[in-house]
């Protein structure tokens, strides 16, 4: 896997993904950036939404499970020294569908975690990871 990042201006870049995707990174304006994109740690922490959903809602399909509405709210501590790595984590899945098994549910999410989400895995080397899941009837 490749990327590229070029500088724009300031603390403004452009991220390239290997698949040709174009992101754009900056921080905040108190930090010293413009405001105009997303931090690299902020990227980091939605990385790791993206990764255990992309398991979890995969798991659920092939389980059968018939979900309508699938979220994951995330919230990051970071330590208060540099490199401000993530110390603890929150995960919460929100899971919404009809007649969905919240064994199936929460067996999914614990696949994702333990075995397939390799950003999670990266991520646990550091911060504490907590994990709660919240089944609704649609």
């Amino acid at each position: 896997m490749d990327g590229k990042v070029i500088w724009k201006s300031g603390l403004a870049f452009d991220a390239i993904t290997n698949s040709g995707f174009r992101i754009g990174l900056d921080t905040a304006v108190d930090h010293g950036g413009g405001g105009s994109g997303p931090s690299p740690m902020e990227l980091v922490l939605v990385s790791l939404g993206g990764c255990t959903a992309m398991d979890v809602i995969s798991i659920l399909q092939k389980k059968k499970q018939e979900v309508t509405n699938f979220e994951i709210l995330l919230h990051g501590d970071r330590a208060a020294d540099h490199p401000k790595v993530f110390t603890e984590i929150t995960v919460e899945f929100v899971v919404t569908g009809k007649n969905l098994d919240p064994e199936a549910v929460n067996r999914a999410v614990e696949l994702s975690e333990t075995k397939y989400c390799s950003v999670n895995a990266m991520l646990r080397k550091t911060a504490k990871i907590h994990t709660k899941v919240t089944v609704k009837e649609a």
